[in-house]
């Protein structure tokens, strides 16, 4: 029985599983690591779907979207694992929400190629030597998931990579993050109503 097959959980399959990436504990709180758990308790507070620790080692909550007169039910969540870990959450939420596919997955993510602030998004593709998207696509055996990608900006040098997704970020810039993670869930919210290719050209053109 594959991971995508309906027949692997109980109920109506979910028609999107939308995942905020980063870090679990306040340590972790309001860094660049965390933007995609940002976006996902924006989205949460946005659709009265507050996020609730259970099973999955995630927190989650369930939110509908109307999509041309009809309901679509999202699943919103925060791995608690580490982000290294993040595809061991991600794959047993697949299974509890009935997930038919890795098209039907947003991930919302950190990302250092982008200059901070920049919202891009991104339909399959490469893992850009992210971690959390690594582990992602090997729990789900697929790269074929959506991203929303959250500039970050890249550190000063290699070796000052960890500091700078971990640490805190200076007023100025946090300022930036917020109207990104803001934007990232615009972008997520137009995803399901009107698909990736038109998400693109609003959010692209912005």
């Amino acid at each position: 029985m594959g991971l995508f097959d309906r027949r692997a959980g109980k109920g109506a399959p979910f028609d999107w599983l939308v995942v905020g990436l980063g870090n679990p504990g306040p340590k972790y709180e309001r860094t660049r690591h965390n933007v995609g758990e940002e976006c996902v308790r924006l989205l949460a507070e946005r659709h009265d779907a507050p996020l609730k620790a259970g099973r999955d080692n995630s927190l989650t909550g369930e939110a509908r979207f109307t999509v041309d007169g009809e309901i679509e039910r999202a699943a919103l969540a925060f791995p608690l694992t580490f982000m290294n870990e993040s595809g061991r959450a991600v794959s047993s939420l697949v299974r509890r929400y009935r997930i038919e596919s890795p098209e039907q997955i947003i991930v919302v993510q950190d990302e250092l190629d982008l200059e901070p602030g920049v919202v891009k998004l991104k339909n399959g593709g490469g893992l850009a030597g992210h971690n959390g998207l690594r582990s992602i696509a090997q729990h789900l055996r697929s790269q074929d998931f959506l991203r929303v990608r959250i500039g970050v900006g890249k550190p000063p040098s290699k070796e000052r990579g960890a500091g700078h997704v971990l640490n805190k970020i200076p007023r100025r810039e946090r300022e930036v993050l917020d109207v990104a993670v803001a934007v990232a869930a615009d972008a997520v919210e137009l995803i399901i109503a009107e698909g990736i290719e038109a998400a693109m050209h609003d959010i692209h053109g912005r």
